[in-house]
């Protein structure tokens, strides 16, 4: 276990997104849409209990004895209108309607909606297990990263490849509550993170229909053609995950009312995946891992660490990847003279390159059959960087520190 030092400051964290409105107001009502309102209500399950056709809707909210009603025009035409848009969004502020939350985030950050329920074992008083939502989040987490990957790039198995992006990606995101364990939201805004619902919409679909196919026919060959829809070896994993240990999982994604429907994505109910297709999630995402080729490069990178058991002889040097190839780090096994180059270049403080096979089995981490390998020539203030970049890097180097590692 590590511990902060005593007297540094607590590293200051992000408020936690089941809370739409972090020390800040709900959005106001002349900022606020009441059509979107209507169809967010709507969506979440609030029934319209009458109102004035034309003017307002009265919408309650869904089960019995729930809260107060809310009074939502129907538009801005009338002088009450945007008053009693005020106290709608006021009154949902207070509600302790789980779903309320969920609505005025939506309203306040115009977001795609995607969501995950899994069917559960009942346990004593219809509990779950504790562990139920850490591996709700994990997979929910590892489902967007794989759509984020695609939207990067189309392919079985990325491996390390487009990591440090795709998980950048996800940063937007917001996460409401899964107090039961049993469903999850997430918030995808439109105006960065579109791309992503929409390709992870192709992807679930595309993955259900190859999944259909294969339990149908014994055959993956799907699978195959389903990679230029998005799925991969990541998007299997992940759905393997949420589906394992339940009587079945699905996933829906529910479009921003505010943005629209976007082109290709007519509406669907949630995809469906059930324990019934975790042998042919996992045998496909095999399938992807091992059918992914090698790549030849030409990478530049930084030397941050070197080791080899003795003097002369082959060496390990891990490289931070500057030029060449979409990942953070690569582990290479270098001849002698090479090993030589490298280490004088990293004295230097001098990038260097070289070519070789980017190994699909390792991950994408490891470059084999390497050739070429030379130190690059850098202006004052591009070594000024490196060194820089090594000098934070600087308790990775040294043969004293033992073999690199992959990461």
């Amino acid at each position: 276990m590590t511990h902060r030092p005593t007297g540094e400051p607590a590293r200051p964290v992000r408020p936690h997104p089941a809370d739409p409105f972090p020390g800040t107001r709900p959005p106001e009502a002349a900022g606020a849409d009441p059509a979107v309102l209507t169809a967010l209500l709507r969506r979440h399950g609030w029934q319209r209990r009458g109102g004035a056709p034309g003017r307002y809707g009265r919408w309650a909210p869904p089960g019995p004895g729930t809260g107060t009603s809310l009074l939502v025009p129907a538009g801005r035409a009338f002088p009450d209108s945007e008053d009693l848009l005020a106290e709608a969004l006021d009154a949902l502020s207070r509600s302790g309607t789980p779903s309320a939350r969920e609505i005025l985030l939506a309203l306040a950050v115009p977001s795609d909606e995607i969501r995950w329920s899994r069917d559960l074992p009942p346990g004593p008083g219809d509990a779950v297990a504790w562990t139920a939502e850490e591996q709700l989040r994990t997979a929910a987490r590892r489902t967007l990263l794989a759509a984020a990957l695609a939207t990067r790039a189309r392919a079985g198995y990325h491996g390390a490849r487009h990591r440090r992006p795709a998980a950048a990606a996800l940063d937007g995101v917001l996460v409401g509550p899964a107090p039961d364990g049993r469903g999850l939201t997430a918030f995808v805004p439109v105006a960065t993170g579109r791309p992503l619902a929409v390709c992870l919409f192709h992807a679930l679909h595309a993955a259900r229909e190859a999944a259909d196919h294969s339990r149908a026919t014994g055959s993956l060959d799907a699978f195959a053609t389903a990679v230029g829809a998005g799925v991969s070896h990541e998007l299997t994993e992940a759905l393997a995950a949420l589906v394992r240990g339940t009587r079945g999982a699905r996933v829906a994604v529910d479009w921003a009312p505010a943005a629209g429907v976007p082109d290709g994505c007519a509406a669907a109910g949630p995809v469906d995946f059930s324990p019934g297709d975790l042998p042919v999630l996992l045998e496909a995402g095999r399938l992807y891992r091992r059918a992914e080729p090698s790549v030849t490069v030409t990478v530049t990178g930084a030397v941050v660490r070197m080791y080899r058991a003795q003097a002369g002889g082959d060496g390990l040097v891990r490289l931070r990847v500057l030029a060449g190839a979409e990942v953070g780090h690569l582990r290479v096994t270098l001849g002698e003279e090479d090993y030589r180059i490298a280490g004088h270049a990293h004295l230097m403080g001098l990038p260097v390159r070289m070519r070789g096979r980017l190994a699909g089995r390792s991950g994408f981490r490891r470059l084999t059959e390497v050739r070429e390998v030379a130190p690059v020539q850098a202006d004052e203030a591009e070594r000024d960087r490196l060194l820089k970049v090594l000098q934070e890097s600087a308790d990775d180097f040294g043969e004293a520190f033992g073999p690199a590692h992959d990461g």
